[in-house]
């Protein structure tokens, strides 16, 4: 997705991507280019490898920087004035929570132009698809690998389990009636949260029927029963009908245009780079009051003493005494 994001802002403006554990051929080397670059420097750095996100903003301290989120709960705080580039409601309202006080973004990532390209939705003129159900084994709950799979298949329809690298994962998605997507499990074990959720969102652009997991960013984009459908529907035997239903008859089960169409437009590369445009023009005029001016940085308060404001506040009230408030700035 990085990449990709890169790939969309190099229309706007001048991108490089650069590397840092290890040189690449053909990419600026980080270590050299802060070396050659006195700070603050003329350059807006994005990070976004959440595991490197701390280090690599201690590096860049004194330099504009951004921090473009995906993942959310991997437990750091944000240094102030650091802003962040979230792409889904789920990552913005965390970081809403854990850095109120910091410039924050939506930009949501892109679906590359392929995915509009081919397979436009089932409109039940289509010859049906060879794959009744198709499952990518990565992510994948061990529910649905250990017993909703083998069931469904009892049931005589044909289920594909992806595995690996895909040639053509345009051309395998078009090929499937009923996707499914279950990644809570994965996520939960991994203690981070699922930032975006786009394997659903693709399967959509490609007229494919939606079962998924709602956790974190998937509960986005996912309004269960309009577009898409839990998975997990609170018994192994609820799923089975379900699913068996939709490879039967897709057209009830696919979101309505009304819902479907604004969603995948959101997630266009023309509208995203348009959100890219406005957060980069809001950037710099951030960073250069940040640099030009000297300001003051605005920073979260504390939880404690937030608590304890509370609780003096009350004690206040109850008492009807008058009690010392602390310092509101810090």
């Amino acid at each position: 997705m990085e990449l990709q994001c890169a790939r969309l802002v190099g229309s706007l403006r001048q991108a490089e991507v650069v590397t840092y554990r290890q040189r690449q051929e053909g990419h600026p080397f980080f270590d050299d280019l802060l070396k050659a670059e006195p700070a603050p420097g003329p350059a807006l750095w994005i990070v976004s490898w959440g595991f490197d996100v701390p280090w690599l903003l201690r590096r860049l301290r004194g330099r504009p920087a951004a921090y473009h989120a995906h993942s959310s709960g991997y437990g750091f705080d944000l240094p102030a004035g650091v802003p962040v580039l979230a792409v889904s409601r789920n990552t913005l309202g965390y970081w809403g929570d854990r850095a109120p006080r910091n410039p924050l973004f939506l930009v949501p990532n892109a679906l590359e132009a392929m995915w509009f390209q081919r397979g436009a939705r089932g409109d039940g003129q289509q010859l049906r698809r060879p794959i009744d159900v198709l499952v990518q084994q990565r992510k994948s709950s061990r529910y649905v690998l250990e017993q909703l799979v083998p069931a469904l298949r009892r049931r005589g329809l044909n289920v594909e389990v992806q595995k690996g690298w895909v040639e053509d994962l345009v051309g395998l998605f078009n090929s499937a009636t009923v996707v499914l997507y279950d990644s809570a499990d994965y996520w939960r074990a991994c203690g981070v949260t699922e930032g975006f959720g786009l394997p659903p969102i693709e399967a959509l652009a490609c007229g494919c029927v939606v079962f998924s997991s709602l956790n974190h960013a998937l509960a986005d984009s996912l309004d269960p029963g309009l577009v898409g459908h839990q998975i997990g529907f609170g018994s192994l035997e609820s799923d089975l009908d379900r699913i068996a239903a939709a490879v039967a008859q897709p057209r009830a089960w696919q979101p309505p245009a009304s819902r479907l169409t604004p969603l995948l437009e959101s997630c266009s590369e023309p509208v995203l780079l348009e959100r890219w445009r406005a957060a980069l023009e809001t950037l710099d005029g951030h960073w250069d009051r940040w640099f030009g001016l000297g300001v003051v940085p605005l920073r979260r308060r504390p939880t404690w003493r937030i608590r304890l404001d509370q609780g003096l506040g009350k004690l206040r009230h109850r008492l009807g005494v008058r009690l010392p408030r602390w310092p509101a700035a810090g």
